[in-house]
């Protein structure tokens, strides 16, 4: 109790004694706007206060720039936009300009203007522009996961040159691009950053030291900027997009036209509308062969969904794949079908996703650091459709004289409503509490939804130290009732120094659900977690950066409370001078661990006894600025336990091509084998049957793009995921103690099915991109699919991707067309218009 009194004793008193130097920047109105060339002639750059001296912070603190690679940094304003100059000393061969896609760092130098208007080290804007001219953007902040959001685009402009003594950089940032209040003079958080990828070396304007703290509070400041108004921040982009798809002898052409809308709806709140969503040109997902008791998910495609959603994700409460997925009672109907002698039921279509009507987002934050989200979506009403025959049978004879054939459509997801309401209060440069509540409401007597959750993320002035807490509940309103949970976080950690360690604690009751627009796979645990980790901060003799760290855990149920299992393990990662990555990971579960979702009995508490696992890998990624660079990594893992053979391996090698500046091409091989492993086969009245099992499955990829210049690329994508499943012919059933026993006789041919699987499937993206004016954009798109699961499980690679080939294959070609229009500047044509 004494040691916890002093360490409250001590945050408080961080709190009251730090203080960070800031450098200060000037900023001088000018009368008129320069030309963004990249060409530093032009008037407004004369007599400008100038961002010079830039400190190197990796990989070693402290150390100036070298001669020859001085930045001078001029910025200026008028009514309309910030304007940055930056003139980057360096030797001509040594600046990587590998041309990207937006957002794409690459192997690229890059210059990069970080502008805070609130100045609350919390809510930056980032604005980069490559040695290349490719841009790239986002919004940052310490409760964002890695803490920038590169989903978040704005429509800027800038020009790059390469010149005989370095590169310059010209940018406009229009006001639209920024949220700011309307104070007659403003003070904003400003930070200059240069990398130069040669040896991956990055500098700042204003010193940071990354020992401790986020990185927003070693900003420097802008001063000086009078009597500019926030814009009226209305954009909309119409698009147009056509696709043709063909599937078995099937044909189908499809038409959209749609508008997105951004507006600025006070000078620090902006709403993000999908009038009429299309999300046809979304990538793939990677599907693999599932053999678990959770669902597969996929990461977030559709870029409305990406960008500007770090206030909805406080919590870990909005999964947004769970918006246009699957109907929720798509399965279930194949039930419900009549099947006899005179009635027969057959599905002839049962739609995979729910489309999504319009979706609209609210978001924005206070100069008090007061952030407001609201969310709301609404997908329609799903259904599939059902042929019902009837036969006429002569019940002398028995002969079947005639038949009716009706339809009949059954609801799988009705019309719903998904809404999301975040109040998130900031503090002290580091600290922030929220409240957020999510809700799906869905039309008639259907599953409804609500979670509620108040999260905590504090640190201490210092930022030496930090705790963080999270209550969540959640309440699902069923057909037979409503059911309530609970869960809770709580972390207490250092993070400041070399050395570091935290201390955590999760729970989660039996009810707690919030899968109905968040993701939890599991509830029902009462887990402990300690890690412990040491870093260096400054380059050894051959290394640029190392890390190692260790944790345990320790893990229960919380009903009935008992322990399930524990693991401890280590990890490390190293980069040596030559820009060479390279680590390892040991993780150990000792003595007997009770897997009690495996069974699938989660009603009956069944469990699965299993011991003594242990896991080692190790990978290797060379230097990626060279022509040709290589990844890959190898591991194993095993049971000690000697009733058991389980024994697996899987590697992974990734070579990749850079011809040159423009074109680069990678390949990426991944093979795991695992042999002996047991798991869930399926329900033989009371019985729940175990079946050991090969698995070996093989992932082929390849990726290429060619940038004609930062506004067109094409590029190419292929995945082909095989595996295959192959159990032995005696299965076991699980008995009572977790244990599994051959007694009962049961093996393969007691199944109603093999259970063998030949799980293969292929996709292939061919697309064409060309940004033929800010913000808007033309792209082509080209894709083909197969996929085939049988349970030809002795099949090898080649004789399964033949039979894959024998199924229909889908084509699909789209062309989309959206274009940028900005109010302000609609508004200035109209305007002259009149005037002349």
């Amino acid at each position: 109790m004494r040691q916890l009194t002093a360490l409250c004793f001590i945050l408080l008193f961080s709190f009251l004694t730090y203080s960070q130097d800031k450098k200060t920047l000037n900023i001088v109105r000018t009368n008129k706007a320069p030309k963004i060339d990249a060409i530093l002639n032009d008037n407004a750059w004369k007599n400008v206060d100038e961002a010079k001296d830039f400190t190197q912070f990796r990989p070693e603190m402290g150390v100036a720039e070298r001669a020859h690679q001085k930045t001078i940094v001029k910025i200026t304003y008028d009514d309309n936009a910030i304007y940055v100059a930056a003139y980057l000393k360096d030797k001509p061969e040594n600046i990587q300009k590998q041309f990207t896609s937006r957002d794409n760092f690459g192997q690229s130098d890059f210059f990069g203007v970080v502008l805070n208007p609130n100045n609350d080290a919390q809510n930056d804007t980032e604005f980069f522009v490559f040695s290349s001219g490719t841009q790239a953007d986002a919004i940052a902040s310490p409760s964002i996961e890695d803490g920038e959001d590169f989903g978040w685009n704005a429509v800027w402009d800038s020009a790059v040159k390469i010149v005989d003594d370095g590169w310059i950089v010209e940018m406009k940032i229009p006001y639209r691009a920024l949220r700011f209040s309307n104070d007659d003079v403003q003070t904003w958080g400003l930070q200059f950053h240069r990398r130069f990828r040669i040896d991956n070396s990055q500098y700042s304007w204003n010193p940071i030291d990354r020992s401790k703290g986020n990185i927003g509070i070693y900003h420097g400041e802008l001063t000086g900027i009078k009597n500019i108004k926030p814009p009226t921040r209305l954009s909309f982009y119409p698009f147009v997009s056509g696709i043709s798809t063909s599937f078995d002898g099937e044909h189908e052409t499809d038409l959209n036209v749609g508008l997105d809308v951004k507006y600025g709806i006070t000078e620090n709140f902006t709403l993000d509308a999908t009038l009429i969503p299309d999300f046809s040109q979304a990538a793939f997902d990677n599907v693999t062969l599932n053999l678990g008791p959770f669902e597969q998910t996929f990461s977030e495609q559709r870029q409305f969904f990406k960008e500007g959603v770090d206030l909805f994700n406080k919590g870990d409460l909005f999964f947004s794949r769970r918006i246009g997925s699957s109907p929720i009672e798509q399965e279930s109907i194949e039930d419900e079908l009549i099947s006899n002698n005179n009635i027969n039921e057959e599905i002839i279509d049962n739609p995979s996703t729910v489309k999504t009507l319009n979706a609209v987002k609210i978001s924005g934050r206070t100069k008090k650091g007061l952030g407001v989200g609201f969310f709301n979506a609404v997908t329609e009403k799903t259904e599939a459709r059902i042929k019902t025959t009837e036969y006429i049978r002569d019940q002398t004879t028995q002969t079947i004289t005639d038949s009716i054939i009706s339809y009949r459509n059954r609801v799988t997801e009705s019309l719903a409503n998904y809404n999301i309401l975040v109040i998130d209060q900031q503090f002290n440069g580091n600290s922030s509490v929220s409240l957020i509540n999510t809700n799906v409401t869905r039309n008639g007597s259907y599953r409804d939804a609500n979670v509620t959750g108040l999260l905590a993320d504090i640190s201490n002035k210092r930022n030496t130290y930090n705790v963080r807490g999270q209550v969540k509940m959640s309440n699902v309103n069923l057909r037979e009732g409503n059911s309530t949970g609970l869960s809770s976080f709580f972390m207490i950690r250092k993070t400041h120094g070399k050395f570091r360690y935290s201390f955590d604690h999760s729970f989660a009751d039996e009810e707690y659900d919030i899968n109905d627009l968040g993701l939890n796979n599991r509830n029902n645990f009462n887990n402990f977690g300690v890690d412990a980790s040491y870093q260096i901060f400054e380059p050894t003799e051959k290394l640029n950066s190392f890390r190692i760290n260790t944790w345990v855990n320790y893990r229960r149920l919380y009903n009935p409370s008992t322990f399930t299992g524990t693991n401890f393990g280590i990890r490390f990662n190293a980069q040596t001078k030559k820009l060479m990555w390279f680590g390892a990971r040991i993780n150990f579960e000792p003595g007997k661990q009770y897997d009690y979702f495996e069974p699938r009995d989660f009603e009956n508490k069944r469990f699965f006894i299993y011991k003594n696992v242990g896991f080692i890998s190790t990978w290797l990624e060379t230097n990626q600025n060279k022509t040709f660079s290589i990844e890959t990594s190898i591991g194993t893992f095993t049971l000690f336990d000697k009733e058991r053979d389980l024994f697996g391996y899987s590697f992974e090698i990734e070579p990749t091509l850079r011809l040159n500046d423009k074109f680069r091409i990678s390949y990426e091989l991944e093979y795991e084998n695992n042999k002996g492993s047991r798991g869930f086969v399926d329900n033989i009245n009371d019985d729940i049957i175990f079946g050991e099992r090969d698995v070996v499955s093989i992932e082929n990829g390849l990726s290429g793009a060619y940038n004609f210049n930062p506004l067109h690329a094409l590029s190419l994508t292929f995945r082909n995921f095989w595996s295959t499943v192959n159990y032995d012919y005696d299965l076991f059933a699980l008995e009572s103690d977790g244990r599994l026993s051959t007694s009962d006789g049961y093996n393969t041919d007691s199944l109603e099915e093999s259970p063998n699987i030949n799980f293969n499937t292929w996709n292939l993206d061919l697309r064409y991109s060309w940004q033929f004016a800010p913000g808007s954009q033309l792209t082509a798109l080209y894709r083909n699919s197969l996929f085939n699961s049988d349970s030809a499980s002795t099949d090898d690679y080649f004789n399964s991707l033949s039979t894959l080939f024998d199924q229909p294959i889908q084509h699909v070609f789209s062309l989309k067309l959206q274009y940028f229009i900005d109010y302000n500047n609609l508004k200035n044509v109209f305007k002259k218009k009149s005037n002349s």
